[in-house]
């Protein structure tokens, strides 16, 4: 339903929406709006909050807390993912080989060392161009929409699954041999050409081992939805990859101190494919939430992440194998440790097929309300939503949140229902732009709403809306309708909000809260998130004295 008793100036924006089917299943991708051309015109915001101040509190959200946050997460996950390609069978053997290939045909240490630069800035470029031309292929919108379209979660998870079994063993990911004897072939023309002939030929006879790697970290980048994110992470990627090449160069000594080749090479292998496994349900659940399958609730998260852990450690204490590796006689210290913190990540995860609220991992796991067997239920008093005496009966769109409902809390899901009982009850509105794959929500809902002074706050003295922005359920044909904002067709619950979001508050990132009073007036500044539990309580604090202030009331 389309905002009617909101304020008129308040525009509902809309947004075109791709069905794609598959398998029977129908998908629909949410096309974000971009930000950067919303424009707010509501002139009923408290004149206290003005839309200078909004939009300047959204443009803090989207660059303080998105932007710079999320490339520096790529650029350290693609370094971290360049260190253990570096230390995977098909590139470790290489490093000493290489570098001594450069020295003895360089004829002199100083042009070796400058031809390893150059061979390491070739590395470089190779997969930045690679990060550049995923950004050109998709774009920055498309990637953003990644996050939340089934046909690409789904496909995400098979590609992740499909990378975990090659590391274990069960085959091999490889490039035409072809094209690496051609790269090859013109590796031995001299000059700069020949460096970089050299350096693709590398980065094609270790796409087995690196292939999986640069797959996840693409996958990761790309879901993100930042426009240089792709190009970032294959910069990390690389570095981490060509540093060590340049500096053996300099310090070929150095060599010597390396850990000689072995069957820990394989091991390394078969303890990303365990990652990767487990990273792959990540994906399934974000489809599972937004297309309401009802299928991969929180425990059964768990249960395959605890297997998954739990085969990992005994991999590692070498109670089982794969058929490359090599027999393992004793525990090396470091194994061992690896082994206590698999272990003990195993215990933590177990309490909570019992409810246990598992607050580090609350980015990953299905939303609390999935838990179908729960013993903290009914324990404490928080666990009762207050009654709210109004005259609406029936909630809208009640029965598609059912698995996003916080306990004690009392949502509603639609504007107009909100608005109407914050006139009843004399209470602000507290609106929650929120998401079923948003990792950042979950870790706010279960990290700060959690704690007792919040959620007191939040029972008590607000009227919460949630609206969700990548709800893909579709509205009624007689509400659908073309937006005055962006001229394009509004079709879904998400997309009516998603585009609220960005024409009236110049933010198309979640979470993000706005309080408001019953006519849909801005009350205090909004904000996205932040995990400081007292930051959050002052936020409400404001917004309800600003209210009772506005409206006369004690």
């Amino acid at each position: 339903m389309l905002i009617t008793t909101g304020p008129a100036s308040a525009n509902v924006v809309t947004q075109e929406t791709d069905t794609v089917s598959t398998a029977g299943l129908e998908f629909t991708d949410v096309q974000p709006v971009t930000a950067d051309t919303a424009v707010t015109t509501d002139t009923s915001i408290n004149k206290s909050v003005t839309p200078t101040a909004i939009k300047a509190a959204g443009a803090i959200a989207q660059k303080e807390v998105e932007k710079p946050k999320t490339l520096w997460q790529i650029f350290i996950a693609g370094l971290l993912g360049g260190f253990a390609a570096l230390v995977m069978p098909c590139i470790y053997p290489l490093l000493p080989l290489t570098v001594s290939y450069f020295t003895k045909k360089a004829g002199s240490r100083s042009k070796g060392i400058l031809h390893s630069i150059i061979y390491g800035v070739s590395i470089v470029v190779i997969y930045v161009s690679l990060g550049l031309i995923i950004t050109l292929v998709f774009g920055s919108d498309a990637l953003n929409a990644l996050a939340s379209n089934g046909v690409f979660n789904l496909f995400f998870f098979l590609l992740l699954i499909v990378f975990g079994v090659s590391f274990l063993g069960a085959f091999e990911l490889t490039l035409p041999s072809s094209l690496a004897n051609k790269l090859d072939e013109n590796s031995d023309k001299g000059g700069l050409a020949g460096l970089f002939f050299m350096a693709a030929t590398l980065v094609v006879v270790s796409f087995s081992c690196t292939g999986p790697i640069i797959g996840t970290l693409l996958v990761e980048a790309a879901s993100k939805g930042e426009r240089l994110a792709p190009a970032i992470g294959m910069l990390g990627f690389s570095l981490a990859l060509a540093i060590p090449f340049t500096l053996f160069a300099l310090f070929p000594s150095a060599l010597k101190s390396l850990p000689k080749s072995g069957g820990w090479l394989n091991s390394v292998k078969v303890v990303l494919g365990f990652l990767e496994l487990a990273f792959a349900l990540k994906f399934l659940s974000n489809v599972d939430l937004a297309y309401h399958w009802n299928w991969f609730d929180r425990e059964v998260f768990l249960s395959l992440w605890i297997a998954i852990a739990f085969l990992l450690g005994l991999y590692l204490i070498g109670k089982i194998k794969f058929s490359h590796d090599s027999d393992v006689p004793y525990l090396s210290v470091p194994r061992t440790f690896l082994a206590v913190i698999v272990f003990a990540f195993v215990a933590y995860m177990i309490p909570g097929l019992w409810g246990a609220p598992l607050k580090t991992l609350s980015g990953f796991l299905p939303p609390p309300a999935t838990q179908d067997f729960n013993l903290s239920a009914g324990v404490s008093s928080a666990d009762a939503a207050p009654v709210q005496a109004v005259s609406i009966k029936e909630k809208k769109y009640e029965k598609l949140f059912v698995n996003g409902k916080h306990a004690g809390l009392n949502e509603w899901y639609d504007y107009d229902q909100a608005m109407q009982v914050s006139k009843e009850l004399g209470k602000p509105v507290l609106i929650d732009f929120t998401g079923w794959v948003c990792a950042n929500c979950r870790k706010m809902e279960n990290e700060v709403w959690s704690d007792p002074a919040v959620h007191k706050r939040l029972a008590n003295d607000f009227v919460m809306l949630e609206l969700y922005v990548d709800e893909k359920t579709e509205l009624p044909a007689a509400e659908q309708k073309i937006s005055e904002f962006s001229g394009k067709k509004i079709k879904t619950i998400g997309n009516k909000w998603s585009d609220y979001e960005a024409s009236k508050f110049n933010v198309n990132s979640q979470p993000y809260y706005v309080i408001v009073n019953a006519k849909g007036d801005v009350l205090v500044p909004p904000q996205g998130a932040n995990y400081d539990v007292n930051n959050y309580i002052e936020f409400l604090d404001s917004g309800k004295a600003a209210y009772q202030k506005n409206n006369g009331r004690n």
